[in-house]
């Protein structure tokens, strides 16, 4: 293909991946959320293309049967990604998508696809810990106050059909979320990048230790803001990203 063309499109990708980009970084969101989470970020940081991954069962794939379980996730964005994986990419996976996007990681070994340069893991525990996330255990109407602060918190009043409509989505992802276990750590061939977010109130930087057994190199760092401020691609993020994707043969990072 030439520079700037496109490949062929595929709805588990809000977009279809640029050809003149020499990298590419695929973002899994949150519990109850999908690809508009990271409607706010740059179509490009440093030298990688931005690929927010679409999951079947919301936003513009909301009539679509809901993946089911983690492992079913990670078997059809594996499946959907190959034709994609022709030049350095990394996975981003905020909370709970952490955790498909590390299964992902595993899937594509097993398919003998090309590994990534490095699996990003942001305000979320190691999979061998994933059952304590609180919201899990939280009642429906807790749930209901979660999803309207939420969406007050975007600088959004709440509709009813928003609110019912996100929590339907989100007892659908925590279902996912009960049924997975992974008692025993399986470490990935690439590094691991684990975020902490500085005023995270519901994930210490302790508990982000678990992932230290799932690859050689584990790199534990502290950003600055709370967990949902990712959706806002700070700097500092970004610069993160783009120094752990610059190559020497794609030598034109410009992040600090």
């Amino acid at each position: 293909m030439t520079p700037g063309s496109t490949t062929a499109a595929t709805p588990w990708l809000v977009r279809p991946p640029a050809a003149g980009h020499p990298a590419r970084i695929f973002c899994l969101p949150f519990s109850g959320s999908g690809a508009s989470a990271f409607s706010a970020w740059p179509a490009v940081i440093g030298d990688a293309e931005v690929c927010p991954v679409q999951a079947p069962g919301r936003e513009n794939r909301l009539a679509e049967p809901h993946y089911g379980t983690y492992e079913n996730l990670a078997a059809g964005l594996a499946e959907a990604l190959a034709p994609h994986l022709d030049r350095p990419y990394a996975f981003f996976g905020h909370c709970a998508g952490a955790l498909p996007a590390y299964e992902t990681v595993l899937r594509l070994a097993e398919l003998g696809l090309p590994a990534p340069d490095f699996l990003c893991v942001s305000g979320q525990p190691a999979p061998h810990q994933a059952a304590q996330d609180r919201m899990l255990t939280m009642t429906e109407p807790e749930l209901r106050a979660e999803v309207e602060s939420f969406i007050r918190g975007r600088g959004i009043e709440p509709r009813p059909d928003m609110v019912g409509m996100g929590l339907t989505v989100l007892r659908q992802d925590h279902a996912a979320a009960k049924a997975y276990r992974r008692t025993e750590p399986v470490a990935v061939s690439c590094p691991v990048v684990a975020l902490h977010w500085r005023d995270d109130p519901d994930v210490a930087l302790a508990d982000l230790d678990g992932w230290r057994r799932y690859a050689h190199q584990v790199d534990i760092r502290v950003v600055d803001g709370g967990h949902y401020d990712f959706m806002d691609a700070p700097d500092e993020l970004q610069r993160l990203l783009a120094r752990r994707l610059r190559r020497p043969a794609y030598g034109k990072g410009n992040a600090g």
